[in-house]
């Protein structure tokens, strides 16, 4: 397995959809639900019976729909297609009831409608509009962008611009997201070892930072409080932070794998908290302080204050705090394709390797409070 992603539309259970890569068996959809109470994690499967997933993606306002690339084999040929599907309604929400026996009521997904991609080449992702109605969608496909219009209840899937990559060689986007800032009018994307940022109303390069990685770029993603920071990772073994009205130099580079870096995120609600994971075969937390949105940690009011303490706090918020790994996680044996923050839980996350294992992990507790208080 390759493919995680968080029910972005689910904020009230905490719950992660995998996707499968099996050549022998028809592949699957496992619908995780974590009882955090408890520490119990419930699983539900659902049938892909189109391929093996290479991505996942889910309606950020839609609990029931997600989207899904996959390989599909025609005359010796295989491609990369897309779909968008429908859950069975009773799996929609995040449940903590465990079903009385998985293996015998494995459910199908429902097709709502394929993204055409026969004119476009190989669908590399698919982007949901972060703060949208679940009606727009990005689609990378070799060299092209494509922006999609979901009609009415998603049975149909409407091009209405794209935009395709221009130069030498084969051009091949590996990754992209859509910027959840300016509202929502931007989205970067990595091919080969550059980033570029366009303009959804324009399909027009805004920016592009070349050579922004030694080795190939495999994953971006935005700061959620920060406008114009952009994450990337790569083949190189390294992350970088960029500010996008200076693509000169990056911001700050993290260099504490040991191979291809896979997978970067921001935790939502405390962008100091960064995910990544790699074909070391480990999951990386770090806290990158220095360049988060509270780079002086939590400003204290006056008031608070009694004037023995004052001085010495005043001296204490003026020093930044200082960037760290807070915390390395091995419990992976093979390479980790995916890390996602749970879209519940700030504090959650969980990651996948190629072994099909996926992990739950929270942030260290001392840490959350440290953040907290």
């Amino acid at each position: 397995a390759r493919a995680l992603t968080p029910q972005t539309a689910e904020t009230d259970a905490i719950r992660f959809l995998v996707g499968t890569q099996s050549l022998r068996y028809d592949n699957q959809i496992h619908i995780i639900d974590f009882d955090d109470e408890n520490n119990i994690i419930n699983k539900n499967v659902l049938l892909h019976q189109v391929g093996e997933i290479w991505h996942i993606s889910t309606s950020p306002a839609d609990k029931g729909v997600l989207s899904t690339c996959y390989n599909k084999t025609s005359d010796t040929k295989v491609m990369t297609c897309a779909a968008v599907w429908r859950m069975p309604k009773e799996l929609e929400s995040g449940s903590h009831e465990s079903p009385d026996d998985s293996s015998s009521n494995t459910q199908t997904l429902e097709l709502l409608c394929h993204l055409d991609n026969t004119a476009h080449g190989n669908m590399a992702c698919v982007m949901w509009e972060p703060m949208g109605d679940g009606k727009k969608i990005i689609s990378l496909a070799d060299n092209n962008i494509l922006l999609w219009d979901l009609q009415e209840s998603s049975s149909q899937a409407v091009l209405s611009s794209s935009a395709a990559l221009e130069g030498k060689g084969q051009l091949k986007f590996t990754s992209g997201r859509w910027s959840p800032h300016h509202n929502c009018t931007q989205i970067a994307t990595a091919n080969d070892t550059t980033v570029r940022g366009w303009d959804t109303r324009s399909m027009r390069q805004i920016y592009c930072i070349e050579n922004a990685h030694g080795q190939l770029v495999r994953d971006l993603d935005f700061n959620p409080n920060k406008q114009y920071y952009l994450a990337s990772c790569g083949d190189d073994c390294k992350v970088k932070f960029w500010d996008t009205r200076n693509v000169t130099e990056p911001v700050k580079t993290l260099e504490e794998h040991s191979h291809w870096v896979w997978n970067v995120r921001y935790n939502h609600s405390h962008d100091q908290l960064i995910l990544t994971g790699s074909s070391d075969s480990r999951v990386i937390l770090s806290n990158m302080v220095s360049i988060s949105s509270e780079p002086f940690g939590h400003m204290v009011d006056d008031d608070e204050l009694s004037d023995q303490e004052d001085h010495h706090q005043e001296e204490k918020i003026k020093e930044p705090l200082q960037d760290s790994v807070i915390a390395t996680y091995e419990e992976h044996e093979d390479s980790v394709y995916a890390v996602e923050w749970s879209s519940a839980d700030p504090w959650l996350f969980a990651s996948l390797s190629y072994d099909g294992r996926l992990v739950i992990n929270r942030v260290p507790r001392a840490l959350k409070y440290h953040i907290l208080l």
